[in-house]
């Protein structure tokens, strides 16, 4: 155990023997986790900060609304909505495709792979 998580857990300790946990929203609840497997590992932390900041980049809310559309297109069974749907999600992808090279991010080898997962979640419906 590194000094930083032993200092950690003694500070966690203290605080629970002081009773600072006892009266905390949420008590007795399940956790609800984020699901972030649709950013690259290295940057959820970055993503996490933004977002806790309420400054959740346009990209990922894209990203997010891109998602939510190719679940909407497997689930509708109305053939002019599901058209409807799929024509959004088509300007969609080409915004996104727009925003990531007008922010050069298109050139990132980062954003090269997390745009070669995207892709290839998006051709799965």
């Amino acid at each position: 155990m590194s000094i930083m998580s032993w200092l950690a857990e003694q500070r966690i300790n203290e605080a629970m023997n002081r009773g600072e946990f006892e009266d905390l929203s949420g008590k007795g609840k399940p956790l609800e986790f984020e699901e972030l497997s649709h950013i690259p590992e290295d940057l959820r932390m970055s993503y996490k900060i933004m977002k806790n900041a309420g400054l959740v980049p346009q990209e990922m809310q894209l990203h997010e609304e891109l998602l939510k559309l190719q679940d909407l297109i497997h689930a509708c069974e109305n053939a002019s909505e599901k058209e409807k749907l799929k024509k959004s999600l088509t300007e969609k992808k080409l915004r996104f495709q727009l925003l990531m090279e007008q922010r050069g991010l298109s050139g990132s080898a980062v954003f090269q792979e997390y745009g070669q997962k995207l892709l290839y979640r998006l051709q799965d419906s």
